[in-house]
């Protein structure tokens, strides 16, 4: 069983590949309504990563939990955050990029994760102006061109794992909370709906490899992150 404590985040880094070879015992732990959702992607590729996220998912929860991963069912909120269907303290989200996927755990408090491949082939100012808030793409402009691609990633991140913890869709507009884009201080600045809202959560960008970048959203007053990643992933599994 792994031990979180309260105040305290996990979060799981893996690339899809260091699967390659495993990717049937994965599948093996899927419910039916799982197995279905996996078999309506075109791609193989599309399907590998779905199967490979729902059964570390399993995996994961079932340490958390003390649990069979086969065991544990899920529910899905009405904008499709999943979570489980029964009674528990532990918290998770998902997120999945390219090759990387990414979990995080908590307890107690809503939480959200992003993960994004960080490409330069697109106008960057252009998406910002349909999406970010007017302070927002105010520091987006101000940064040197060489830092803007990275600047608009670690707001996307920063917003899309606010709104996931939420839990809300896009049921309120991006352009109503304002976050953080430098690298050192990422922080929600202004949630519109409720002035007082943006001092109840803690946000953090990561990279957990080249050429990602992450970002957390956790509605607590959180102390310690810990980061694990595919060797762990390894050494805990022979453990059981």
């Amino acid at each position: 069983m792994i031990a979180l404590p309260e105040k305290e985040v996990h979060i799981w880094n893996f690339n899809v590949h260091e699967f390659s070879k495993t990717i049937e015992s994965y599948e093996n732990l899927l419910s039916p309504k799982e197995i279905a959702k996996v078999n309506k992607f075109k791609f193989a590729k599309d399907r590998r990563v779905s199967i490979l996220t729902r059964g570390l998912l399993r995996i994961l929860s079932g340490r958390y939990l003390n649990q069979l991963p086969e065991s544990i069912n899920f529910n899905y909120g009405a904008y499709g955050k999943p979570d489980y269907n029964f009674e528990t303290q532990l918290k998770f989200n998902i997120s999945h990029s390219e090759n990387i996927i990414v979990m995080a755990f908590v307890r107690n408090c809503d939480i959200g994760v992003d993960i994004e491949k960080i490409k330069s082939d697109f106008d960057v100012m252009d998406i910002a102006q349909h999406f970010f808030s007017s302070d927002e793409i105010q520091s987006l402009q101000a940064l040197p061109e060489k830092d803007k691609v990275n600047g608009f990633y670690r707001c996307w991140t920063r917003k899309e794992s606010f709104i996931k913890a939420k839990g809300s869709g896009l049921s309120f507009p991006l352009t109503s909370f304002t976050v953080s884009l430098n690298v050192e201080y990422a922080k929600i600045l202004i949630t519109e709906w409720d002035p007082r809202e943006k001092d109840e959560w803690k946000l953090f960008s990561f990279r957990p490899f080249k050429g990602y970048i992450g970002a957390l959203s956790v509605r607590s007053d959180v102390k310690t992150i810990k980061y694990w990643d595919f060797d762990q992933f390894n050494a805990l599994s022979l453990a059981f």
